[in-house]
């Protein structure tokens, strides 16, 4: 090999898939026809070869479709193989630059020796400094990094033998690789070897974080696969069956169905008592009364509603269908009802004010008046009219605050209160609720009822009612509620104001029979 080259020189063009740095010795195995025909004819010559990289995996050897840049390189071996490759053994001396294209056939190109600019040595040796510990950093995180990097690049002083040394080490992008192999200023190639390094560090350091959040998440889930696993052939050793495993899923299932109608409240409450249930043993008092929640829960009719409208007409017809005389109140029944679907008619000629069924507000009407003259029996025409189910709720003697607020779970036969128990019962949100004998509500030293009564009836509280038994607010304003009694008097003043009330008279003694 004769060292003392003169440039710019004509020679054959081998175009690779990859950039070659220089001072390399390896091997190049091609199957490509242009290539060999640019190494024979390099061998027939002073066995010099100009080495570029292809810019993309298209025709590569068109001139526009690989770098201007490159190694001149020194081919030491050519073998051919049995499988029509050829093995080219090279030895990588200068850094070179393509002047112009003087054959196609094979390819060949006038070039030139790229040389350094001169630069100041202590300068440089400052800047190497921070390459080389950001090499180390580099080193830690990269597996993939040649583990005698750090070292190489500490024992040489050569400025650019170092930056090619990394560049190769890290096989950067071929646009990164060409920016830093085409400078000639060496301050500027060391800065921005060292700006690709800090560029891969953060790069290792994400994907390290990334990979530790995977394998984190892995493990856990494995464990909770191995140790469910573990569970299930216990339990089928002991004889135990899916049964369970069953109902959980359906439970799930149901909750899932009912998310889009549910408060977020309450979809947490009812899937963290599911969790805590599918973790306990099935023989567990806690679990029986965590099942008894969830099955509770689950027939709450969320996001059902009866959709009829309100038609004064059928409420008329129904009234007088159902009841004979009674003229005053069903008069005032139907004009409390007229009220009413004057303001949905108002609301419709005003389309961005419009409101559904679920947004009208709830209706208190309270009839009062001796027993037997038809209170309860209006209640029920009133539902039939309006397509709604009609629950009552008998209130005489009612003592305990807890049977219409629900009873905490943690006591022994606890139930939700008699209204979320006629919602269920109503299987729909916006039923008619007649509160029977309200005058009797009793109050005892476990509370009293009228306090929670002056809540459920009033319009701007009764929208996020707490049930004590579900833990979770309902909306009861779309309920209509018809209150009955007997005497008016002893209904205490707060709660009066929460009612409409409509006399009902009994039938005169020269009326009857």
């Amino acid at each position: 090999m004769n060292n003392t080259y003169e440039f710019p020189m004509t020679i054959p063009i081998i175009v690779e898939d990859e950039l070659i740095y220089p001072f390399m010795i390896r091997p190049i195995y091609t199957s490509d026809k242009a290539n060999i025909k640019a190494a024979d004819k390099a061998k027939d010559q002073n066995n010099l070869v100009f080495i570029s990289a292809a810019k993309t995996h298209t025709d590569k050897h068109l001139s526009e479709s690989f770098y201007d840049v490159g190694v001149i390189a020194w081919i030491m071996r050519r073998v051919s193989l049995p499988d029509g490759r050829v093995k080219l053994l090279f030895k990588s001396l200068y850094r070179g630059k393509i002047l112009s294209i003087e054959g196609n056939d094979p390819l060949q190109a006038k070039v030139d020796q790229i040389r350094y600019e001169d630069y100041d040595p202590q300068e440089i040796n400052a800047i190497l400094q921070v390459l080389r510990e950001k090499v180390k950093v580099l080193a830690h995180l990269n597996p993939y990094l040649p583990t005698e990097l750090p070292q190489s690049i500490e024992e040489t002083e050569d400025p650019n033998r170092i930056v090619d040394l990394v560049a190769a080490a890290m096989r950067l992008k071929k646009d990164q690789a060409y920016t830093l192999f085409a400078k000639n200023n060496v301050q500027e190639r060391v800065l921005l070897a060292i700006e690709y390094v800090i560029e891969e560090i953060q790069s290792q350091k994400l994907q390290k974080e990334i990979k530790s959040k995977v394998q984190d998440k892995m493990e856990q889930v494995n464990k909770e696969y191995f140790l469910k696993e573990q569970l299930k052939q216990i339990q089928k050793e002991l004889g135990t069956d899916n049964q369970r495993d069953e109902e959980i899923n359906q439970y799930i299932q149901k909750l899932n169905a009912l998310k889009p109608h549910m408060g977020e409240d309450a979809y947490k409450e009812v899937q963290k008592q599911i969790n805590r249930l599918s973790r306990m043993h099935q023989d567990s008092a806690d679990a029986n009364i965590l099942q008894n929640y969830v099955e509770w829960v689950l027939e709450i009719p969320f996001g059902q509603y009866a959709h009829k409208k309100l038609s004064i007409d059928n409420v008329a017809r129904q009234l007088d269908s159902d009841h004979y005389s009674l003229q005053k109140p069903k008069e005032r029944i139907v004009e409390y009802f007229a009220v009413k679907e004057l303001l949905n008619q108002r609301q419709k000629t005003n389309p961005s004010k419009t409101k559904d069924i679920k947004n009208e507000k709830g209706t208190i009407l309270c009839f009062y008046g001796p027993p037997g003259v038809g209170k309860t029996s209006l209640a029920n025409s009133i539902a039939k009219a309006i397509k709604r189910q009609l629950v009552r709720v008998a209130l005489g003697g009612l003592e305990d605050v807890n049977e219409l607020r629900g009873h905490r779970r943690t006591y022994i036969g606890a139930m939700p209160g008699r209204i979320t128990q006629g919602l269920i019962e109503a299987k729909e949100m916006n039923p008619v609720v007649v509160l029977d004998e309200i005058d009797k509500v009793g109050k005892s030293f476990r509370g009293d009822p009228t306090s929670v009564l002056l809540e459920i009836l009033d319009p701007e509280q009764n929208h996020a009612f707490r049930d004590y038994y579900v833990n979770f607010n309902l909306d009861l304003s779309q309920i209509i509620f018809i209150a009955t009694a007997n005497d008016i008097t002893t209904i205490p003043m707060p709660l009066r104001d929460r009612m409409e009330f409509i006399e009902v008279n009994s039938i005169h003694p020269s009326r009857k029979i």
